[in-house]
């Protein structure tokens, strides 16, 4: 097999863990990306033997792998200020406890830290996710921000990552982190300032999604060939352009998803903008051999269409790979 093509369950963990899995089975998926959280994945429960046996167990029913799971919303709260109403509705009671800004980012923390122990538990290499960032607040830079300031949220990261990252070291998995706006790492540039802070250490590696470079105007392949040796995951997700009307602005106008004063929307795999052809030509060429996981955010598309459609879509890429021979070769008369 090939590349495995996986689905993010990320947007479906509002349905039981068995029936996302039945339901990407039927579709065709290789596995999944699982998300920590919903009834999915507990990462306190890591050293639960029949816990973990029990997810597997399951994914196997169906025909399914896992290669990736998947902790977005407790590593947010490892870095970010403020902690507020937003955290407390993605955060587990667990985490969240009284509110106090730093215990949660304490709880936070610790829970990464199990995720990396689950994953080892689970025969998986690579966990997906956010950091957080106590300096995404400053993006506008006004009130005027001091270099100072920027630098010690810099520094605020690597404090808090480190002892988060030696537990992955410890038991042999890579933290993916997913370059995305409100991220220490968020554009090209913050990406290499974000790998400086953390000493480029090898269990911090990148999950390139193309969907929060587009609107950017980031180059995604060329994102994908200045960090060709620290791509560890990759998320099939799309994003449609709607500025140029005079109107529609980058920032979207605090407008709820799919609404057409948006200046971009997420749209489904391969009904964007993303150049998926280069992307998936450029992949082929840095050696990139670990899943494509599809996730759905697409408002204008019922997830139950846009999930296998999605996944024809990037299985159809797939199929296109290098030649063995090159095309001139046939020129020699030797």
């Amino acid at each position: 097999m090939g590349r495995p093509i996986t689905l993010f369950t990320g947007q479906w963990a509002d349905l039981p863990f068995e029936e996302v899995v039945r339901l990407a089975g039927e579709w065709g998926y290789d596995g999944l990306e699982i998300a920590c959280w919903g009834d999915h994945l507990d990462p306190w429960r890591w050293d639960d033997d029949a816990y973990v046996r029990g997810k597997l167990d399951l994914l196997h029913r169906y025909g399914l792998s896992v290669w990736t799971i998947a902790n977005h919303l407790k590593g947010q709260a490892v870095c970010d200020d403020p902690i507020d109403q937003r955290h407390r509705d993605i955060l587990s009671d667990r985490v969240w406890g009284d509110g106090d800004p730093e215990g949660v980012r304490r709880r936070a923390a610790e829970e990464m830290a199990n995720t990396a122990r689950l994953a080892a538990k689970m025969g998986v290499r690579t966990v997906t996710g956010f950091t957080g960032s106590s300096i995404w607040k400053y993006v506008a830079m006004f009130p005027p921000v001091s270099a100072e300031l920027i630098e010690a949220g810099y520094a605020d990261f690597a404090r808090r990552w480190h002892p988060i990252l030696d537990v992955f070291d410890e038991v042999g998995v890579r933290f993916a982190h997913e370059v995305h706006p409100s991220e220490i790492a968020y554009d090209f540039w913050t990406t290499h300032r974000a790998l400086e802070a953390i000493g480029h250490r090898e269990a911090f590696r990148l999950n390139w999604d193309p969907s929060h470079m587009v609107w950017q105007d980031i180059d995604p392949v060329a994102f994908l060939w200045e960090f060709r040796d620290r791509i560890s995951h990759v998320h099939c997700k799309d994003t449609k352009m709607r500025v140029g009307n005079g109107r529609n602005g980058r920032l979207s106008s605090h407008l709820a998803w799919a609404d057409p004063r948006r200046g971009w929307d997420f749209i489904n795999t391969g009904h964007g903008d993303v150049p998926w052809e280069d992307a998936f030509r450029m992949l082929n060429f840095i050696g990139y051999d670990g899943p494509l996981s599809v996730e759905w955010e697409d408002a204008g598309m019922d997830r139950l269409v846009g999930a296998p459609e999605a996944l024809e879509f990037v299985r159809n890429l797939s199929r296109y790979k290098p030649s063995d021979a090159a095309f001139d070769a046939a020129f020699s008369t030797r």
